[in-house]
């Protein structure tokens, strides 16, 4: 596979941080260039990180004397020497829009952590396993922006990277309405414990503008391209609530499902062992080997779900069980920072890269 040099824009931030460590020793993907806001820009990135360094890890010598250029002022720089740039930034929305398009029209591709264009018919939000077919839009979405090679590529809310994966091989049984109570880690606002001392022994039940994500976005993962647009998908009914806790990392979501025709809990059980997609099929380097691992337990769940299963790019599911309202419930967890946020959007591009539209 053909080698990418790459910039991270939004680099000192948390999710910024979490792609430096997982392209340290990608084999495809190298980091060539680091930009963030004016603030950072011309120190060196261990300047402008400085105490605020999140990640277990230590932080990697190829980037710590690198110096950090202006993500707005320098993008003819960056896009010049680079294939493509993954970008988490911490802007109002709608300058993150115009940031994003701006690399794109300079012919560099984007693969997106932010929210800004996620609802843009034409650039797709793609869960690798799920929905690796809504890259076709990208042609559409580039005659609109009148390049060849530059694009936007997002991926999804991190909340959904839990119960969407496991709700998804359950659609052929007609799922027919979802509720969903995430319960999401204090890395999900770019925190830690020593920043946001709040959190300690603290449950805030209001995480703004999530429950509208975690809503409406499945409905275009599980869309189709229609006319060069993504189409979004008319059902199932969503309704969720999202709740900010004290944990580190990780995003448990407790999910019951109706369906058309009610499958058995073996069933079930059969689907999410034997789910897989387009990652697994191409070997793609940071994908897991088994996306879904269902455990068996009967009032110690916590002792099993691991969001740091197969590097944290899978996800553990547990206690599925009947329900009196719904058909089923169960619950489910995943690593938010890295199948949830700068994991996935790696998993996202060497996806893309493998289908060529990175080249």
């Amino acid at each position: 596979m053909k080698e990418y040099n790459v910039a991270v824009i939004g680099a000192t931030g948390m999710v910024g941080q979490r792609f430096i460590t997982l392209l340290e020793n990608h084999p495809w993907f190298h980091v060539k260039m680091l930009a963030a806001s004016a603030n950072s820009a011309g120190k060196t990135y261990k300047e402008a990180v400085g105490s605020r360094w999140a990640m277990q890890s230590p932080m990697p010598q190829s980037v710590a004397d690198m110096v950090v250029l202006d993500a707005t002022a320098d993008v003819e720089k960056i896009t010049s020497a680079v294939d493509f740039v993954f970008c988490a930034v911490n802007m109002k929305k709608e300058e993150i829009r115009s940031l994003e398009e701006m690399y794109a029209r300079h012919e560099c591709p984007v693969i997106s952590n932010n929210s800004a264009n996620r609802s843009m018919p034409d650039v797709p939000m793609i869960v690798p396993e799920i929905n690796d077919d809504h890259s076709e839009v990208i042609t559409a979405q580039r005659a609109r922006l009148g390049t060849k090679r530059g694009f936007i590529a997002v991926k999804s809310n991190c909340s959904l990277q839990s119960y969407v994966p496991a709700i998804h091989p359950l659609l052929k049984f007609g799922v027919t309405k979802v509720l969903a109570c995430t319960y999401q880690a204090i890395s999900g606002a770019g925190k830690t414990f020593a920043t946001w001392p709040d959190m300690v022994d603290n449950v805030i039940p209001f995480i703004g503008g999530e429950e509208e994500k975690s809503e409406q976005e499945p409905l275009k993962i599980w869309g189709h391209v229609e006319d060069g647009k993504i189409v979004n998908a008319d059902s199932p009914s969503i309704t969720t609530q999202c709740l900010r806790v004290p944990v580190s990392d990780g995003h448990t979501a407790a999910v019951f499902v109706s369906f058309e025709k009610k499958p058995t809990i073996e069933e079930i059980k059969a689907c999410w062992k034997d789910f897989s997609g387009a990652p697994q099929a191409l070997g793609l380097p940071s994908a897991p080997k088994q996306f879904l691992h269902y455990f068996e337990e009967d009032d110690r769940p916590q002792a099993k779900l691991d969001r740091n299963l197969e590097s944290g790019m899978a996800v553990s599911v547990g206690r599925l069980r009947p329900d009196t309202q719904y058909d089923y419930k169960f619950v489910c967890l995943s690593h938010n920072t890295l199948r949830g946020a700068a994991g996935g959007a790696v998993l996202m591009a060497e996806l893309l890269a493998a289908q060529g539209y990175l080249d």
